[in-house]
Parts: C-alpha cells; sequence; structure tokens
C-alpha cells in the first residue's frame, strides 16, 4: 500500500521570517525617505507634514542586521510579549482550579440545549467593548478560557478563539467611539468625534459588521458540532491541562471556592475597564492585575506556595508558543523601519490614491489603507501618518473628511484579521497555524471587505 504524502505546511515562526527576508530585500530596492513631522498642539502628538516627502539616504538591512532586528524585536515587544504570560496564568489557574469547568457545568446545566446562545452573547459583549473604549490586547489572555469552555461544547479552538478575538476586532474595526482610533484620526482630520450623521453611520456598520460575524461563526460552530469532521482541526490532538468533556463538566458540583473564584473574574473585568477608561492603564498595570488575580485565585482554593509557583512555571509552557511569535512578528517591523521605506510605501500610495477618479476615492483609500496596516501594525500610528495626508486630498476630491476616517479605521481594523504581523499572536495563543486560521478567516474577510465597499459607496454618495 502506497504510503501518503503528508502535506507541507509552513510553521508560522517559517512564514513570518521569510516575510522578515522579503523585507530586507525591499530595502535595497525601494529608495529611503521620510516627511517631516511637527507637534501638533490640538493632538499633542507629532504628525506628517503633507508634502514634505523627500528621499534621504539609503540603509539596506543585511544579513546581520535581518538577525538583530529578531533581537530588536524581542525587546520592543517585551511589553505585551510578558503581559501574555503573566495574564495567562490567570486563565491556567482558573482552569487547574476546575472553577471554569465548574462554571460551565454549572451554565449548561441551566442553559441545558441553548447553549450555542453562547457565542453571540459573548461575540457582542467584546464588539461593545472594541467600539466603545477601544479594548483589543487586553483580551488576549481570554482566548484559553474561550477555547477550553468551546471544546467542552463540542466545538474546536477556532470557535473559542474567533469568539474573543473576532468579537473585539469587529469592535474596534467598525468603531462608534473608540478612542484610539477615530479618536485620534478625528482630531488629525480636524473633525468632531461625536456628529450625528456620521454615528448613525457607524452605528449601522458596527450592527452589520457583528451581524455577519455572528451569522458566520454560528454556522461553523453548528456545522462541526453535527459532524466533528467538518473542523479545519479535525485530526489535531487536544492537549490542555484540565480539559474535560461536555457531561463531565456538568458533573462537577460548582462549590463555594469556584463560585469565588469566577465572581473575581467579574471583578477582574471590571477593574479592567475602569483601568483602561480612568486611569490610563497598559501592559504593566493590566498584567498587574492579571497576575495579582491569579495569585488570589491560587489561595482561594487552597493551592500552596510551591504549588503555586510550579503552576505558574506550567503556564509559561502553555503560552510560550504564542509569546515568541510576538516577538518574531515585531521582527518585521523592525526590518521595514531600519530601513526607512514606511515614508516611501506610504508617499506612492497616497499619490496612487490622488491619481484615481473621484468616483474611486474612496474604495482606493480603503484599499490602502488595508495595505499600510501592513507597514504600521499601531492603530493610532497609523493615524498620525495617514490622515495628515488623507484629509486634504478628501478636500480635493470632493469627499468628506468624515469619510476619509472611516476609510482608515475600516482598513487599520479589519485588515489585523489576515495580516501574519497581527494574527501571528492570535494563532499561537489559540494553538493553531496561520494555515488553519486562513482557512478559516478568508471567506468571512472577501465578505467584509465587499461589506466595506459598499458602505463607502453609500456614505460618499449621500455626503456623510
Amino acid at each position: 500500500m502506497e504510503k501518503k504524502k503528508k502535506k507541507f505546511e509552513p510553521n508560522a515562526f517559517v512564514i513570518i521570517f521569510c516575510i522578515m527576508i522579503l523585507c530586507a530585500l525591499l530595502t535595497w530596492i525601494i529608495p529611503a525617505g521620510s516627511f517631516d513631522r511637527a507637534m501638533d498642539d490640538v493632538t499633542g502628538r507629532e504628525l506628517v507634514v503633507p508634502g514634505t516627502y523627500h528621499e534621504v539616504e539609503s540603509t539596506p538591512v543585511g544579513v546581520w542586521q535581518l538577525f538583530t532586528s529578531l533581537f530588536d524585536g524581542f525587546v520592543d515587544a517585551a511589553d505585551i510579549m510578558f503581559f501574555i504570560v503573566f495574564a495567562s496564568s490567570y486563565v491556567y489557574v482558573l482552569t487547574k482550579s476546575n472553577a471554569l469547568n465548574a462554571m460551565t457545568g454549572a451554565m449548561l446545566r441551566k442553559i441545558g440545549t441553548r447553549d450555542n446562545l453562547i457565542i453571540p452573547i459573548f461575540i457582542t459583549f467584546f464588539a461593545i467593548g472594541g467600539t466603545t473604549f477601544g479594548m483589543f490586547e487586553e483580551t488576549y489572555a481570554l482566548i484559553p478560557a474561550f477555547i477550553v469552555i468551546a471544546i467542552t461544547l463540542g466545538y474546536d479552538r477556532i470557535v473559542g478563539g474567533a469568539i474573543v478575538y473576532l468579537g473585539v476586532s469587529v469592535g474596534f474595526s467598525a468603531a462608534i467611539l473608540n478612542p484610539f482610533t477615530i479618536g485620534v484620526a478625528s482630531d488629525v482630520a480636524n473633525v468632531p468625534l461625536v456628529e450625528t450623521k456620521i454615528t448613525i453611520f457607524r452605528a449601522v456598520a458596527f450592527v452589520a459588521f457583528l451581524v455577519l460575524t455572528i451569522a458566520y461563526v454560528m454556522h461553523y460552530a453548528n456545522k462541526i458540532r453535527k459532524d466533528p469532521t467538518k473542523s479545519i482541526l479535525y485530526g489535531h490532538h487536544e492537549d490542555i491541562s484540565g480539559l474535560m468533556t461536555r457531561e463531565e463538566c456538568m458533573s462537577v458540583e460548582f462549590t463555594t471556592a469556584h463560585k469565588i473564584s469566577m465572581f473575581g473574574f467579574l471583578i477582574l473585568i471590571a477593574i479592567l475597564v475602569w483601568g483602561i477608561i480612568k486611569q490610563g492603564w497598559w501592559f504593566t498595570d493590566i498584567a498587574t492585575l492579571f497576575f495579582v488575580f491569579m495569585l488570589g485565585t491560587a489561595f482561594i482554593n487552597r493551592m500552596g506556595v510551591n504549588e503555586i509557583a510550579e503552576t505558574f512555571v506550567e503556564s509559561t509552557k502553555a503560552t510560550m508558543y504564542g509569546v515568541l511569535l510576538v516577538g518574531f512578528s515585531r521582527g518585521i517591523s523592525m526590518v521595514m523601519a531600519a530601513g526607512g521605506i514606511i515614508d516611501t510605501v506610504v508617499y506612492a500610495l497616497g499619490n496612487l490614491v490622488g491619481s484615481l477618479p473621484t468616483t474611486f476615492t474612496g474604495i482606493g483609500m480603503l484599499i490602502v489603507q488595508n495595505l499600510i496596516n501592513f507597514f504600521i501594525p499601531s492603530g493610532s500610528g497609523q493615524a498620525v501618518v495617514m490622515m495628515p495626508i488623507m484629509a486634504p486630498l478628501a478636500d480635493v476630491v470632493g469627499m468628506s473628511r468624515e469619510m476619509s476616517v472611516v476609510a482608515y479605521q475600516f482598513g487599520d481594523g479589519f485588515s489585523n484579521m489576515i495580516w501574519p504581523t497581527a494574527v501571528a499572536t492570535e494563532c499561537g495563543i489559540m494553538g493553531i497555524s496561520l494555515g488553519h486560521w486562513y482557512k478559516f478567516i478568508l471567506k468571512l474577510f472577501g465578505m467584509m471587505f465587499l461589506l466595506q465597499c459598499v458602505l463607502m459607496i453609500i456614505g460618499v454618495a449621500a455626503g456623510i
């Protein structure tokens, strides 16, 4: 009998390093250039000055610098890497103590066969967080918890990860009030964040993308629950500490310690929201919060100090794949910055949009923002670079500045679902390959992009 050849699926690290090599080669081809930047008193940020692009001395990235960029990427991404380590330890304790399993079992006993409602409820919850106060990276540590819940309910890792990641991504991308993206972009474009027409437009867009996402995830979830062989991950061994079947979860007693632990989970989320909105917390404070709650949850469940330490070490083993991917993917940005090609790409794409017929300018802006997000992954960073160019361009072609902000927020947000520089982190945390993620997401992303185009056309035509 002929042995079946194993299909080659490149590892995520291989894909990211190949992208780094490609970017390094581009630094030898694309001329280095730079815009002048000036401090803006209104936004308190350094903005690009339109019309000041000029070529600078070329600094192509060689072989040695390619490898040193990896180290630089790890250093630059240290905050989010250690945030994942500390935050994931909390979820690991919830799982190992059986608190998460007991809560899931209690929930199943209550809702019975309607447990698929968990999908729309929590996708909506995370989407609201993304669309209002710009929640995004803070949810990374919650992905493992929802993976455990999803697998227990008869789904797979992708469903669990999608509940969190797609939920918050949709809210962040089709934001109504997100201060980190449309707040900054509106300031730079000199337009109000809240104005009747544009706010109604954003609200309609948010609902449309949310409904599409929920329908897509529920269709996939229901399909694989009826037939597990339909799962994109079918045949891949699950290795999650403390993982139980649906029946086992339903038989676990929801003890007082478990209830206190899960109530603490709700308190943690409340403090997290307060800290981000009111205190301006970022990764240092958020990671500390998760670590403190990890210790508290461990003591509530009568874990000794040695057991807590051992559990923390175990949790780092489980998260290290995703942590390393964060550092690797940041190396791509280091290569492009070292080669000085980012502003050149921005300048070229800005000129391309300006040369399009007025009818297609909105779509052109949308496409450009999707492409630029590969080179400038930061949402606020993209705003201060692109909006000083796109807002005046909107004036020239007869399009409102508000719609140029919409093109920015769509392009910046939704493309995070496909660019390896963004999704590598999520895939690492979910424990799946980039290939598996793309099999799941590409069809949805295609539908989302068409919806973005339709909304841009309607918004421009309606004079919003």
